[in-house]
């Protein structure tokens, strides 16, 4: 296994030999694997594999502890050159050779299309374009707030500098102070539609030197001697502002090594046939076991244990809960920032901060200023940036901290969804506290009144997601996401809302209450019907209860369903028995709380009167009051509905 270092003057010639027989193995992996597979990247492969191989010679890391506290870490952005990184693994015994030839891209093996962290030595699964840079500013970020002394490699294509969120990273890297990562961008100018030129031009070093980057330009990055020159380069670095991180840009031939493949961008995703495969092996003068790999390939066997990379995650002083009065009338975000800040003064004091946090232009909205005077060096400000923040964010909580991302739901949702798709594809331990949910945003209107969180939220498999109702259960909620591994939203509205009391007038989420995920929260008892709520509409139905119950003699129970997911479903299948059930709630109606009671009602065959209370389209610019009233889903809205239901009469607002 070689291992080169970078404080030697140059390569030595038995390196370079090796390196050679390396690259003739790995290039005989790449053509192997994807004609068997009759699918992948092979061209983007073979361009990136000198830099590769490069990169593993001269990296920290062991195969026989891959999750090693001192590895340097790799993220490699373009996941679709999954061939040539699986292939470099093999050269260094994190894989084996004919386990990744026999079951590339085949269901249940390790080997995917795209890079996965399901094979040992691979950091972060990729192929979402764009993001890996992003990733890779967590890890940095995560590993100078440990003080360690690793670093952080970023292999990227040139056409997925195009995405936009590649410059929300650069940015935030040169602010930050960075300087134990760099990026290497694999230049061969072709992407899948042709020239990147023709596709979109752009000026990639001067992007980079715009934004403050040391930037470094290697004219053949097949070179191996070129390369190392490189990397002697960014490990040395110590011209200029020293908080800047290095972008090396490596010019590079699509498909390099075989001469019919060089330049074609059709090799970007097309694979060769059997009979072109054996042309481009022989042309390097390697031995072609398709054939016979062909024949076992058809064969069942059992595929390689996936690998099981766990993330850190760090044990978290909650601290005691803080108890709202009856009397107190305040917002959810302002209890959210109050936790928040004891969070910070509980597990931030010593010299590496257990709870870090990140906002986008809106730390006094989202009530993270208490956390920032407070712990000031474990507050990152990532300005008007949410796309990069949530995968950042996410990265960085790998890295053994409670990460809290705040913003409003519309941008730490709905936009950047495809974000959290992949925090949760890795299986990270963001903390998502989202504000100025719903209707309840008012006069900011269509744009800002995100009625959708729960729909979204729901298709992530592993997130958690819970709707505090007041001031006294948003306290427990977020303490208690604060210890909970894995991924939760954590969702409230802007208004302020009265403390919720139980029966006997006291705070039902005070003293003595325990936030349970899975458990919805009986305020009142009722036989007459159910109201299943959450959040700010949970007044609304307490106040409607009253009202039925003062004035026609109908008695409702009502239930809190503060952790839409996971579920309750015996409260639902209780709620049921009533024989009439009624959500309510500041969300899109057929895709909230309704749906997914409407889910249980048809999964478990109960039998009960259903009529779901909800956003029914774009909301006016108003406040939030009229705006509940017009959609039907305020107390009013709530007694109508109940009465029209008991008298048979057709539903309307």
């Amino acid at each position: 296994m070689l291992k080169i270092s970078l404080d030697q003057p140059s390569l030595t010639e038995d390196q370079k030999k090796t390196l050679n027989e390396m690259w003739l193995r790995c290039m005989r992996r790449i053509i192997v694997s994807t004609t068997l597979a009759g699918s992948g990247h092979p061209g983007g492969s073979m361009s990136s594999l000198h830099l590769l191989l490069m990169l593993y010679a001269t990296m920290a890391h062991d195969r026989k502890d891959p999750c090693w506290e001192g590895r340097d870490r790799l993220v490699v952005s373009m996941g679709h050159i999954s061939p040539g990184l699986y292939s470099v693994l093999c050269e260094y015994g994190y894989a084996d050779e004919e386990s990744f030839c026999l079951e590339f891209r085949r269901a249940g093996s390790s080997f995917t299309g795209h890079v996965e962290r399901c094979v040992p030595g691979v950091e972060w699964n990729t192929g979402v374009l764009g993001q890996g840079l992003s990733a890779g500013t967590g890890m940095a970020l995560g590993l100078k707030l440990r003080g360690l002394k690793n670093r952080v490699f970023v292999l990227m294509g040139d056409g997925e500098q195009q995405k936009g969120q590649i410059s929300e990273a650069r940015r935030f890297a040169v602010k930050y102070g960075l300087n134990n990562m760099a990026c290497i961008i694999d230049r061969n100018y072709l992407q899948i539609c042709g020239s990147t030129n023709a596709v979109m031009p752009q000026e990639i070093r001067a992007e980079y030197e715009a934004a403050h980057w040391n930037v470094l330009y290697l004219e053949n990055g097949h070179e191996f001697d070129r390369i190392f020159e490189a990397m002697k380069s960014i490990h040395h670095y110590k011209a200029g502002d020293p908080r800047f991180p290095t972008a090396l840009i490596a010019r590079t031939t699509m498909g390099r090594g075989v001469s019919f493949m060089e330049n074609k961008a059709k090799y970007h995703g097309s694979t060769l046939s059997e009979a072109d495969a054996a042309k481009a092996l022989d042309e390097l003068g390697l031995d072609n076991p398709i054939e016979a790999l062909k024949q076992k390939r058809r064969s069942t066997f059992d595929f390689c244990t996936p690998f099981n990379r766990p993330a850190d995650f760090p044990q978290i002083d909650a601290g005691e809960p803080k108890i709202y009065a009856s009397d107190i009338m305040t917002d959810n975000r302002s209890a959210y920032g109050a936790a928040l800040e004891d969070l910070a003064r509980l597990n931030n004091a010593g010299a590496v901060p257990r709870v870090i946090a990140f906002s986008c232009d809106l730390e006094g909205s989202v009530k993270m200023d208490g956390f920032h005077k407070i712990s000031e060096k474990a507050f990152f400000e990532s300005g008007i940036q949410e796309h990069h923040t949530a995968t950042m964010a996410g990265s960085a909580s790998r890295a053994g901290f409670a990460a809290f991302f705040s913003t409003f739901g519309t941008f730490g949702v709905t936009e950047v969804y495809n974000q959290l798709r992949l925090n949760d594809v890795n299986h990270t331990n963001l903390k998502l506290v989202c504000t100025h949910l719903g209707l309840d945003v008012g006069e900011d209107g269509q744009t800002h009144q995100c009625i959708d969180y729960i729909g979204l939220l729901q298709n992530l498999f592993g997130f958690s997601i819970y709707l505090p109702a007041d001031p006294n259960q948003t306290d427990r909620i977020v303490r208690h996401a604060a210890w909970q591994a894995g991924n939760v939203f954590v969702g409230m509205g802007r208004s302020k809302v009265p403390v919720i009391l139980d029966e006997s007038g006291k705070p039902a989420f005070g003293e003595g209450y325990t936030f349970v995920p899975g458990k919805a929260d009986r305020l009142r008892s009722g036989k007459d019907g159910a109201i299943l709520s959450h959040g700010s509409i949970i007044h609304h139905a307490l106040k409607a209860r009253e009202e039925l119950a003062a004035t026609h003699g109908i008695e409702l129970a009502v239930l809190n369903f503060a952790s839409i997911k996971p579920m309750d479903i015996e409260a639902v299948a209780g709620a049921a028995a009533t024989g009439l059930i009624i959500t309510a709630e500041d969300h899109h109606v057929d895709t909230g709380l309704g749906a997914r009671v409407a889910a249980v009602i048809a999964e478990k065959g109960l039998a009960c009167r259903f009529v779901r209370l909800g956003v029914r389209g774009y909301g006016l610019s108003g406040k939030p009051e009229d705006l509940y009233r017009l959609e039907g889903i305020n107390w009013e809205g709530i007694v109508r509905a109940v009465l029209q239901n008991q008298t048979g009469e057709r539903l309307t607002k």
